[in-house]
């Protein structure tokens, strides 16, 4: 994985501050955990904070959240770092595309959609369009391999993609009307882009209901069978007499 590092100082704002809603927000989930262990909130915290602060994490917002926590700096920076669902330089506004490029979505066409995001956005990743409302990436697998090829843009995928199906939800971002996540082909979740190959049929009304069984009252006894008479097993032998030497077992010689 490439060495991750945050924006250079010409980039970097000079504060951040916790909106009122993000704050009391923060708060209830540090609450979750025992005394001591507000740390295990940081994630979520700095999710947060990336979705105010446009969709990236800076230095400033890095040591809100470590003031907040309790932290040292250098542990929160740590987190920010190591996972790349955080962004340490400024995103577009608007989107910010991810574009899965693992095997099964570069068998599938993402190479194609790589290269809208070149002519549309910028040539390189990690590079603002001229409006600086789009920018992009090229990631590891997203785990929507059926659907492939598929990007992520913020926390929705959107799946089944053709380079006419990614401009389209590109065209959505743009006017402030983003499609529904998920495939965006006739294709419902998951399931096979065919349709349904089995379990078509309604269950309820395809299997016949089962024929029930009188209940016996409790006044109605029940009636022993003649089979129940017959012995199964077969009847023991009667024990023999306690042996002696006047009264030897079979076939003691002596």
């Amino acid at each position: 994985m490439a060495v991750r590092r945050l924006a250079p100082k010409e980039k970097q704002p000079a504060s951040f501050a916790f909106s009122a809603e993000n704050l009391a927000w923060a708060k209830a989930q540090i609450e979750k955990y025992p005394p001591g262990r507000q740390a295990s909130a940081v994630i979520p915290i700095l999710w947060r904070v990336q979705e105010q602060h446009e969709g990236w994490v800076s230095e400033a917002a890095i040591r809100a959240v470590a003031d907040l926590l309790g932290m040292p700096y250098i542990r929160v920076l740590e987190i920010a770092t190591f996972y790349t669902m955080f962004q340490l330089e400024p995103v577009g506004k608007k989107a910010h595309v991810q574009v899965c490029g693992t095997t099964p979505c570069m068998l599938r066409g993402a190479k194609d959609l790589i290269d809208v995001c070149k002519h549309r956005i910028h040539h390189d990743p990690f590079h603002l369009s001229d409006d600086g409302n789009f920018s992009w990436e090229e990631v590891e697998c997203l785990g929507a391999c059926v659907n492939a090829p598929m990007v992520m843009i913020w926390k929705d995928t959107y799946e089944d993609l053709t380079p006419d199906l990614l401009n389209k939800v590109l065209d959505g971002f743009e006017t402030g009307n983003p499609p529904k996540p998920g495939p965006q082909i006739d294709r419902q979740y998951a399931a096979p882009v065919t349709g349904l190959t089995s379990l078509k049929s309604d269950a309820k009304s395809s299997v016949p209901a089962p024929t029930k069984e009188p209940v016996l009252a409790d006044a109605e006894p029940k009636k022993q069978t003649e089979s129940a008479n017959v012995r199964e097993r077969p009847a023991p032998k009667p024990p023999m007499g306690d042996a002696s030497k006047t009264n030897p077992p079979k076939g003691d010689k002596s």
